[in-house]
């Protein structure tokens, strides 16, 4: 099992494996029940239950759920990295466009299957974070320092713009296509591939 990545979200951070594994639990919980009965009826309490922890040891790592809702975000966003690592070692990739694919792919597929990953993602639809902490800058900031090796680009603030600016892009897009159909509107989906496609490479060609 992988450790949970330290979060600012997490009152302390778990040293032991079986706290560890406790904080696991928790996360694991909030994200099925927030599909399960959405952000405003989710509770500390019900993730306790469903967890079967104490709810004190809800308390020991989070103060309330918007907490608790920010550690999944970061959560999320630590696998997302690692589902688009091991994507393109896979498939060797190189270029930028290859690797646009993966990332807007792995993007869909966590959309799709990723227990609560369509109300909270990165932290987006339920806003947390301020300035440098905004979900989508992490997202870009992630990106960056990800892919600046692949693109034979330095991760200076001209490149953290640009994928500032289609990380944002794809975020409104994504949204809309999953607000037409349930699994994504592939038509949607499509566009934003090309819209992505076109804006990047006016600046990375």
């Amino acid at each position: 099992m992988k450790p949970v990545p330290h979060t600012t979200s997490l009152r302390r951070a778990p040293v032991q494996r079986r706290s560890a594994e406790r904080l696991t639990r928790i996360l694991d919980a909030c994200a099925d029940l927030l599909d399960e009965v959405g952000y405003d009826a989710l509770s500390t309490r019900a993730v306790a239950l469903r967890a079967g922890v104490p709810i004190g040891s809800v308390y020991r790592f989070f103060g309330n759920k918007r907490a608790m809702a920010d550690a999944l975000a970061q959560r999320n966003l630590e696998r997302y990295t690692e589902r688009v690592t091991e994507r393109l070692k896979e498939s060797g990739a190189e270029g930028w466009r290859t690797a646009v694919d993966a990332v807007l792919d792995e993007y869909l597929a966590m959309k799709r299957t990723a227990p609560g990953f369509s109300l909270v993602d990165f932290g987006n639809q339920i806003p947390i974070g301020s300035g440098h902490a905004e979900p989508n800058i992490r997202v870009a900031d992630r990106l960056t320092d990800l892919l600046s090796g692949y693109l034979a680009r330095e991760p200076d603030e001209d490149l953290r713009r640009t994928f500032l600016i289609a990380v944002e892009t794809a975020d409104a897009l994504v949204h809309l296509a999953f607000r037409v159909a349930p699994e994504g509107d592939e038509k949607v989906i499509g566009e934003t591939r090309e819209l992505l496609r076109a804006y990047l490479a006016r600046v990375l060609d």
